[in-house]
């Protein structure tokens, strides 16, 4: 058995999100014997906060205030007002938003999927696994937004959470 040693900087962001995307959209997952692995653009930077009571709330927010295109998001539990807030803002400036969530767990009252629905985001729930535990925004087919983070008030004031936003500017990470 080989061992292999991948650095951050080496993993290939775009073959990434298109494996991520690609999962979410046909609902299953694909095995590969092999890994590529690219350098991520010399322009990439990236921003990380953490919670309870830190800045990751924040640091969502600045990446959907950001965007001028696209979210894309998938998200186990969604019940933040202010991310869907930011996003239905971001709606009004002609960013094209869409969702895929966690079926079970975003149908209850505090889901804010509906608003998002009535306001013009695309939004999809799943329910074709056990659960759909998936927490990360793609903004702007250039930015990741990824962690262990909910879209939820407990994920910003009572958990233990993590943040990570990927700045890609220099080449796309998906195409439109």
């Amino acid at each position: 058995m080989k061992d292999y040693k991948l650095k951050l900087s080496a993993i290939n962001l775009p073959l990434m999100i298109r494996t991520l995307i690609l999962l979410i959209t046909l609902g299953f997952i694909a095995k590969s014997d092999a890994i590529t692995v690219t350098t991520i653009d010399s322009g990439a930077k990236f921003s990380a906060a953490f919670s309870p009571h830190g800045d990751s709330l924040s640091l969502i927010l600045q990446g959907i205030n950001l965007a001028h295109k696209t979210i894309d998001i998938a998200a186990y539990s969604f019940t933040s007002k202010p991310i869907a807030i930011a996003l239905y803002a971001a709606f009004g400036r002609g960013v094209k938003v869409r969702v895929v969530a966690d079926a079970r767990s975003n149908l209850g009252h505090s889901s804010v999927l509906l608003y998002l629905a009535n306001h013009g985001a695309v939004v999809r729930l799943n329910n074709h696994y056990k659960i759909f535990h998936d927490k990360f925004m793609i903004i702007d087919g250039t930015t990741l937004e990824t962690g262990s983070f909910n879209y939820s008030a407990a994920a910003a004031n009572n958990n233990v959470e993590n943040v990570l936003l990927l700045w890609n500017e220099a080449s796309p990470l998906i195409s439109n």
